[in-house]
């Protein structure tokens, strides 16, 4: 065998590799990204818990309970540091890092210069509903701040997705899925632009249904899609 053709094959064979360890990282990215925001909607309510009580207990405060919220609103702190997605091997080799959002899970299609975060939709609203979830404030303000910060003047689309199940519970409240996604959007949208997210940049887009997941609970979802290229 030629030593040119050694060479091709070994190529070929780390190219397969580079490939399967990316696929490997993203997928690893997805899992901490959902542990993250499960985590980040614990800590939201423990410490929502934690001042409800000290405002009823002042005068009579148990110190125990205290406490112990306390020392679970710490150890959920200290399980977020171990949740940050990791940057690929490619942008630590370059020098040169992939568009971002600072913890937060976002995918990068250098082909359409665009950065996506997927929002399931039992992170930020409840049930067929369309108000978010205080538990989902401290995610989107993150994100409201990377696009002041470092995607200023990009244009953003927020797109609302369901899944294909017809309205049923709550069909006094929405004509159909495309209407709930729309809505649920907008949610989206009201809430960025009054964290300071410049309204002229931030256009929604409802596709209903029609770009299902792997299953009911994915395709439930909000995306934010920012045109970084």
């Amino acid at each position: 065998m030629s030593s040119l053709r050694h060479g091709a094959i070994l190529a070929s064979l780390l190219g397969l590799f580079t490939v399967g360890c990316q696929n490997q990282l993203h997928d690893d990215n997805l899992a901490l990204h959902d542990q993250n925001n499960k985590l980040q909607a614990e800590l939201t309510d423990a410490r929502s818990k934690l001042s409800d009580a000290e405002g009823r207990l002042q005068g009579a405060p148990d110190p125990a309970q205290l406490a112990q919220m306390q020392a679970r609103i710490s150890e959920l702190e200290e399980q977020l540091k171990t949740t940050q997605p990791q940057p690929a091997a490619g942008a630590i080799a370059s020098g040169k890092a992939d568009p971002a959002i600072p913890g937060i899970e976002a995918t990068y299609d250098k082909a359409r210069g665009t950065l996506t975060v997927n929002l399931p939709g039992e992170i930020l609203f409840e049930s067929g509903k369309a108000v978010l979830k205080a538990s989902a404030h401290a995610t989107l303000d993150k994100i409201a701040s990377a696009i002041r910060k470092d995607y200023a003047g990009k244009k953003v689309f927020i797109d609302g997705h369901t899944d294909n199940d017809p309205i049923a519970k709550t069909k006094d409240q929405w004509t159909d899925n495309w209407d709930l996604a729309a809505t649920r959007a907008n949610a989206v949208r009201k809430y960025l632009t009054g964290k300071g997210v410049d309204t002229h940049q931030v256009d929604l887009r409802a596709f209903g249904p029609n770009k299902p997941k792997s299953n009911k609970q994915a395709s439930r979802r909000v995306e934010i899609v920012v045109q970084v290229d």
